[in-house]
Parts: C-alpha cells; sequence; structure tokens
C-alpha cells in the first residue's frame, strides 16, 4: 500500500512538470553561454544564423524560443534549432558569424527565459 501511495505520489509530481512546459510560466534559469562560427544546416534542417542556439533537447528542446539576458551585445531572443555534443544541461551555444567574435564572447554566465516551449524532432 505505501508502494502505492509512493507511485502515485510521484505520478502527481511528474504531472505537474509536464504542466510548467506550457509556456505559461516564465522562469528565469542561470545557464552557461558559449558561442559557435561553425556555419552549416542545424539538426532541425535550417542553415546556421543568427537567432540560433544549440542547448540539450532534453532541457530546452527543438523550437524552443527563448530570451537571453546578461550576454552583452548578443543578449535578445533566439531559437533552439541545434544540437552539439559539448552542449549538455543548462548550456547554450549561441551562433555568432565571426569566428573571431564566437572566441571573443568565450564563457558567460547567462539568465534563460523560456517563451514558448518548442515540439522537438
Amino acid at each position: 500500500m505505501k508502494r502505492l501511495i509512493s507511485i502515485l505520489c510521484f505520478a502527481v509530481l511528474l504531472s505537474g512538470s509536464v504542466g510548467a512546459h506550457t509556456g505559461r510560466y516564465h522562469h528565469r534559469l542561470p545557464f552557461l553561454a558559449t558561442a559557435f562560427a561553425q556555419k552549416g544546416i542545424t539538426r532541425s534542417g535550417i542553415r546556421a544564423q543568427r537567432g540560433i542556439v544549440a542547448a540539450d533537447t532534453r532541457i530546452l528542446p527543438l523550437g524552443t524560443t527563448i530570451q537571453v539576458n546578461n550576454a552583452g551585445p548578443y543578449s535578445g531572443t533566439y531559437t533552439v534549432a541545434d544540437t552539439g555534443a559539448l552542449v549538455r544541461g543548462r548550456h547554450i551555444d549561441i551562433f555568432i558569424p565571426s569566428r573571431r567574435e564566437a572566441l571573443e564572447f568565450g564563457r558567460k554566465m547567462v539568465e534563460v527565459v523560456v517563451l514558448r516551449w518548442g515540439e522537438g524532432a
């Protein structure tokens, strides 16, 4: 009986976390941000361009629209359209067309606000 109650409580907790992905809540979360300048086709099938970030799709699914704050001139609205072998957990990789500028960007702690959750792919 205790096991059944534990399972039901766990299910209720999980269903509550699913509701957080509806976009009704705009949490401000700390993320590590890096930058990339590699041109080509992203995981979502579009060309790498301004306004694109790579993210861990377990955290931010493909198609998710985010607001990035505290990233200096690279603060703004982005769409998750790519993934990366080294992009895991709360880490985003911002596309910057210039390799020199991407290197200068380095690693920064930024604030990410989810504006709209993507469906993934």
